[in-house]
């Protein structure tokens, strides 16, 4: 009866978008996207939601190697200069025509100082046009991750923001809204036609694509759903063509059912946890904050039971891990992929040499951003109180969390990180280890500030040798084992639920990518 009821809800969810034919595709997730406006966050599921309106102007494939998309080809005029040449005959869905002037003034929205996307080009200095078709990206030296970094970078239309007062970005930390952040003009294979928080997100085929479709859709649903049984319910009973992700007590069950398969992919993205660093903490203002003692860090490291973890909250699926970065991506190093011994005991010493016991301290989590990440929370904080920590939890939605996080208000944090866009280790030091100044750290919300990983993210950002640059990198991660500067958890798994009739790739960054998608 439970379950039929859960069915009936999602029908009478997914009511209010209208009929659906053989190619639109009916999918879920467990949360909703931030903002429409493509600048205004760093979030990574917002922006593969509008990577189907938005385009880059180089993308990645079917493979993840970068190729072409709205520059048909590039080459580096200078060691600090990079030209790309445009493609011609593409139209904006309001039907603007591309050119320069879109590129260059989308750049200059990103690198406003209010924009909170602005470290995604954290390297670049300016954008100049050449010609109708020919922009050149200057960047503060060398940098050989321009255009990783771009493939996370959409192009607006300028005529579009102009005549919508939106040139200036909106930003869901400080809450500035613009036109922007609740409609969507772009060049990619969708076209944005409505879009209700919290209820649904409407995309429908650009005809006018300017790429060969291999996709078959007319029509894309987005449906956030929060409730795991809920979105089970709405895929079993035939409401939904994939989910995304499927919960992991349920993997067996969607497998077993006829007519319905589960997509694994292992994903790139490690969870970890974040400290505050500032004087003071959130849960006890005026009392000196203990955090700061790498031997309290440490011994909230020695605390978690990882191992439990993984086998009861991510049933097996995850792995341990002892650092920040997966082992595909540059920058890894397995001597540091350690997990730290599970020592109750000993975790209770350093906090008596500490004088930290019995201290209180705010655990901030969401609960529809990462796999099982309210279950794992809920789980540290009671390792934490075991051995004497006086954990104030809090758990809500990522459309608050996120902003709450990126204001600072946190003293603990948890956070995923895969790595994107540019799938290197930099992504890791220029965004979470350096110090927030001009436009690094930008997801480093509290207070870290250390001289010498200044020093390493600096050296990474030039350095040509392919070597030395992924020695700074691991030199950088190391100092983060060694001072516990973040508390790695695991690499999460990543599933998908969907019906037999549908073919899509579960890519390890765990982008959705629909324009490869097919409703057979």
């Amino acid at each position: 009866m439970m379950i039929r009821g859960l069915a009936a809800a999602a029908v009478a969810l997914f009511a209010l978008l209208g009929p659906a034919d053989a190619r639109t595709m009916r999918f879920a997730s467990s949360g909703d996207i931030a903002t429409l406006d493509p600048y205004a966050h760093t979030e990574s599921f917002t922006s593969n939601i509008l990577h189907h309106i938005y385009e880059p102007l180089v993308r990645r494939s079917k493979s993840l190697e970068i190729e072409p998309a709205l520059a048909t080809r590039w080459s580096q005029v200078a060691p600090d200069r990079m030209r790309f040449e445009l493609r011609r005959n593409v139209l904006f869905h309001g039907g603007e025509r591309f050119t320069a002037d879109d590129v260059v003034t989308s750049m200059r929205r990103l690198m406003d100082p209010n924009a909170r996307g602005r470290g995604n080009i954290s390297q670049v200095t300016a954008v100049e046009k050449v010609d109708d078709f020919t922009v050149d990206f200057v960047t503060r030296g060398p940098y050989p991750l321009l255009l990783n970094d771009l493939t996370g970078v959409y192009i607006m239309s300028k005529a579009w923001l102009e005549a919508n007062n939106a040139l200036q970005p909106g930003n869901i930390t400080t809450r500035v809204t613009t036109f922007a952040s609740t409609n969507a003009n772009g060049t990619g294979p969708f076209r944005f036609e409505s879009w209700r928080p919290d209820q649904a997100l409407v995309m429908t085929v650009n005809p006018a694509w300017w790429d060969r479709a291999e996709h078959n859709l007319t029509r894309i649903e987005f449906r956030p759903i929060r409730s795991d049984a809920t979105r089970v319910a709405a895929l079993l009973s035939g409401e939904l063509e994939l989910i995304v992700p499927a919960p992991l007590q349920d993997l067996a069950r969607i497998g077993a059912a006829p007519g319905f398969k589960v997509i694994e992919e292992p994903s790139l993205r490690l969870i970890f946890l974040g400290y505050n660093f500032r004087p003071e903490l959130q849960a006890a203002p005026g009392v000196p904050n203990p955090l700061r003692d790498v031997r309290v860090r440490r011994a909230l490291w020695m605390a978690v039971d990882i191992d439990t973890i993984h086998r009861r909250v991510m049933r097996g699926k995850s792995r341990n891990v002892g650092t920040l970065v997966a082992p595909q991506i540059p920058g890894y190093s397995a001597a540091l992929d350690t997990p730290m011994r599970f020592d109750p005991e000993g975790a209770r010493r350093l906090l008596t040499e500490a004088n930290a016991v019995g201290f209180r301290v705010r655990l901030n989590c969401s609960n529809d951003r990462y796999i099982a990440d309210e279950q794992t929370c809920v789980a540290i904080a009671g390792m934490w109180s075991r051995i004497g920590v006086n954990v104030d939890l809090q758990i809500e939605s990522r459309t608050t969390y996120f902003p709450r996080m990126d204001r600072g208000e946190t003293d603990i944090y948890m956070l995923g990180w895969a790595t994107l866009p540019p799938m290197d280790g930099f992504s890791v030091l220029s965004s979470l280890l350096a110090t927030r100044a001009g436009g690094m750290g930008g997801n480093n919300p509290n207070g870290l500030s250390v001289p010498r990983l200044d020093e390493l993210t600096t050296q990474a950002a030039s350095e040509l040798n392919e070597e030395r640059r992924r020695a700074l990198m691991v030199e950088a991660l190391k100092i983060v084992r060694d001072d516990v500067l973040f508390l790695p958890l695991h690499q999460q798994p990543v599933a998908w639920g969907a019906r037999g009739n549908i073919e899509v790739i579960n890519h390890p960054d765990e982008f959705i990518r629909l324009w490869f998608a097919t409703v057979n």
